[in-house]
């Protein structure tokens, strides 16, 4: 029988390719979204992929929702995080509002979702976990605290779980993207754009299908002893 995956931010950008891709390798994915009723039907209607509409933040509302993919589809043996927000500012201007969303949505939601289906996982002695970090994460970035600072912190929590899960066939790994070409960095000033490309060596934006490959290695039956890392696609932008 397939595997079951759910993939947060599942229905647009980077989540939009990791959720095709891994159901074009033959497991059932389950699509989170948050609030766009009619893209995440458009998606659903174009790909064939199920999408569930919840509040990654939310403990009890991601608590219902994996009960109920669980239901429909079956247990879930691979979980990639890459929901994500920004709320840009310098932090002197930022308020707390923006700094809390951004944390609670890229970073509490990684333990929202992992304490919901790490029971599952241990019980059968299996299980991938993937989070999707940031090269902002790594080498920080100007007028983002809050984001950097989540990007950061799910590079800690993916090496301390990765630790938890391993005698139980739980890996835990991590993707640290670029600047990748999706409707979010293109929404960048043309002039800032082009000198965000100017610092990557490839000398191109990255395609969120080579974000997709990355997960499909690391979800796989035979990535079992890659756990801990943080896989970097960044176009040699930051070397970590």
């Amino acid at each position: 029988m397939a595997r079951v995956a759910l993939v947060t931010g599942g229905t647009r950008g980077i989540g939009e390719a990791i959720s095709v891709a891994l159901k074009e390798a033959g497991y059932l994915v389950a699509a989170n979204y948050g609030g766009n009723d009619k893209a995440a039907q458009e998606f659903t209607e174009r790909t064939g992929i199920p999408a569930y509409k919840f509040d990654v933040s939310d403990f009890e509302a991601v608590k219902a929702a994996v009960a109920k993919i669980k239901a429909d589809l079956g247990p879930v043996d691979i979980l990639v995080n890459n929901a994500g927000i920004t709320r840009d500012t310098t932090i002197h201007r930022m308020t707390f509002e923006q700094w809390n969303d951004v944390i609670q949505t890229n970073l509490a939601s990684c333990f929202n979702t992992c304490r919901a289906v790490i029971d599952d996982m241990r019980e059968r002695n299996f299980g991938r976990i993937v989070n999707i970090g940031s090269i902002n994460g790594q080498a920080g970035q100007y007028g983002q605290v809050n984001y950097a600072a989540a990007k950061s912190g799910i590079h800690g929590f993916t090496k301390a779980l990765a630790q938890e899960g391993a005698a139980k066939g739980i890996t835990v790994n991590a993707i640290a993207p670029g600047y990748i070409d999706t409707d979010m960095v293109r929404a960048v000033p043309p002039n800032v754009l082009e000198k965000i490309v100017a610092k990557i060596p490839v000398g191109r934006l990255g395609k969120a299908s080579e974000i997709a490959r990355g997960v499909l290695f690391l979800v796989g039956e035979e990535a079992g002893f890659v756990t801990g890392s943080t896989l970097s696609i960044n176009g040699g932008q930051h070397m970590y």
